[in-house]
């Protein structure tokens, strides 16, 4: 693992480019490949990328950034993988936390945590209890999260209320279901960017993503750099967004 990345720089005026960012971090393993390496190194480089990306998205003015670390479908993978990829957890939290708070960064945990080893579900409450203060940037880290999966939990407290009388069926609209989302206080993103060149959300903020720019680029997330994502942003920029109507809105 390299040393955690140097203090980030007050963030400029960025008001016409994206408040929030979402990526799916895609091409681990076919970066190793392509060089002849173990998944695993695949993996560990992407985490060097994830510091890079944390700390351009500062200096871009983003305000959330979400990354999606590992899907509920992410469990059919071998377990020696899986294996790898919570030791990297466990090492990121404990290498960079002190960095990410030293930086003002806050880290938001959504996903289903029920099942989860008691000391990752430790290391992800420490991770938001310690950074909860905090307000230069939002890191949301989707863990063990699917997205069909978050709608059905929100679906599920809602039929809780309305069995326990405390809810109207006919009250439940969809700002009733969004509220009851993993993270409902976090804005929609405004952009969502997939690397690796696959060209589909993959059960990822799909809820969120009604009215989100989608950008794909083909580079493999190890290759992920802050020049990638301003041409990602510089894209983001040349798109109208309508939200359904006839004029273009900027991002809020």
């Amino acid at each position: 693992m390299s040393k955690a990345a140097a203090p980030v720089t007050e963030a400029p005026d960025c008001s016409d480019g994206p408040a929030h960012v979402a990526i799916i971090m895609d091409g681990n393993g076919r970066w190793a490949a392509a060089r002849g390496l173990p998944r695993a190194e695949g993996h560990r480089r992407g985490v060097d990328a994830l510091r890079r990306v944390v700390r351009a998205s500062h200096e871009l003015g983003i305000r959330y950034l979400t990354i999606f670390s590992f899907s509920s479908e992410n469990w059919s993978r071998p377990a020696t993988e899986i294996g790898d990829l919570f030791g990297l957890l466990r090492r990121f939290i404990r290498n960079d936390l002190a960095t990410l708070h030293r930086d003002g960064v806050r880290v938001r945990v959504i996903g289903e945590r029920a099942g989860l080893e008691p000391d990752i579900c430790a290391l992800l409450s420490e991770a938001e209890e310690l950074t909860s203060g905090n307000t230069k940037l939002t890191l949301v880290v989707a863990f063990n999260y699917g997205s069909r999966q978050e709608i059905a939990r929100a679906a599920q407290r809602l039929a809780r209320e309305v069995a326990e009388g405390r809810r109207d069926p006919a009250s439940i609209d969809a700002d009733a279901i969004g509220s009851h989302l993993d993270a409902p206080d976090i804005p929609d993103p405004d952009l969502i960017i997939r690397t690796s060149g696959e060209q589909r959300l993959s059960n990822f903020l799909m809820w969120q993503a009604a009215y989100s720019e989608l950008v794909f680029v083909s580079v493999h997330w190890p290759d992920f750099d802050k020049t990638t994502l301003e041409g990602a942003i510089a894209e983001f920029g040349r798109r109208e967004r309508r939200f359904g109507g006839l004029v273009a809105k900027t991002a809020s």
